[in-house]
């Protein structure tokens, strides 16, 4: 009876195991994981990947199954240790390494020039989104004040950070200042903000990553910032004509004897330069 006993709770343990396993089996799928941080733009190879188990109810939409399939792809984004590796943070099949691999698709790169001020301070990093300020002269149609006005307005907003100077990875601890940033926009954005360095000075304004708001302001002018009364208004020019003196002709002299030269009165015009009033003869 005791071996019977024991043959039976052997079999019972043997049967339980592989039930457990079918389970666990049917209730899980391989999904692509990353074994080492994987930087924007980065060829995948085998020894950057591996498979592990992965419950079937919490795969993460457009994770990778096929390793196969990943050989080669290039990364848009950075993906840290241990993230599945998703279908949207990787490039289209067959596209070539370098930045352009990264560019979302009907979207461009364009780089702009910027020293320590401009580029904030070397804290306007890859995956950073920025907004652009350009200052410049109003193009007003009032009078000839108005249109020398100065204004500084945020012409682009929410704009991503592809890369600064030669290197698209992005290291949070440790701010670069460089001298040239290049960005991702729209054809529509790339015009305006080609327009906007040929006009005026560019700025970038770090703004933050989770931020979707916009600014919709009027710009600022000089007239805004110090106010109606601080503006000094320009004195008026004179714009009055002087008038010219006649052109006389004195006949020739009679007698060998030259005639005594007469002086001609001239016109007296007072002139006013700001406080000071003064005359001229002509």
């Amino acid at each position: 009876m005791i071996g019977v006993a024991l043959f039976l709770a052997l079999a019972a343990v043997v049967v339980a195991a592989q039930w457990i396993a079918g389970q666990s089996a049917s209730n899980s799928n391989k999904v692509a994981v990353a074994m080492l941080d994987i930087s924007m733009g980065a060829r995948l190879t085998p020894e950057l990947v591996h498979m592990v188990d992965w419950p079937a109810s919490s795969v993460p939409p457009g994770a990778a199954t096929d390793l196969k399939a990943l050989e080669g792809r290039i990364t848009r984004a950075n993906i840290q240790r241990g993230e599945p590796i998703s279908e949207g943070k990787l490039a289209p099949a067959g596209t070539q390494g370098g930045l352009s691999s990264v560019v979302s698709e009907g979207k461009r790169a364009m780089t702009v020039r910027v020293n320590d001020v401009v580029g904030v301070a070397g804290f306007a990093l890859p995956g950073n989104y920025v907004d652009i300020l350009v200052n410049t002269q109003s193009d007003s149609n009032g009078d000839h004040l108005a249109r020398e006005q100065a204004i500084s307005k945020i012409v682009l907003e929410r704009i991503l950070v592809l890369a600064i100077a030669q290197e698209s990875s992005r290291d949070d601890t440790k701010p670069k200042v460089v001298n040239a940033v290049t960005l991702e926009l729209t054809p529509d954005q790339v015009e305006k903000l080609d327009l906007a360095r040929s006009v005026g000075t560019l700025s970038l304004v770090l703004r933050n990553q989770v931020d979707p708001n916009s600014a919709n302001t009027e710009g600022a002018t000089k007239t805004s910032l110090l106010g109606e009364s601080a503006i000094a208004t320009a004195p008026a020019r004179n714009t009055t004509t002087l008038p010219t003196p006649p052109l006389t002709t004195t006949p020739p002299p009679a007698a060998p004897k030259p005639a005594p030269r007469v002086e001609r009165q001239g016109d007296k015009v007072e002139v006013i330069k700001g406080l000071e009033r003064s005359s001229q003869q002509f």
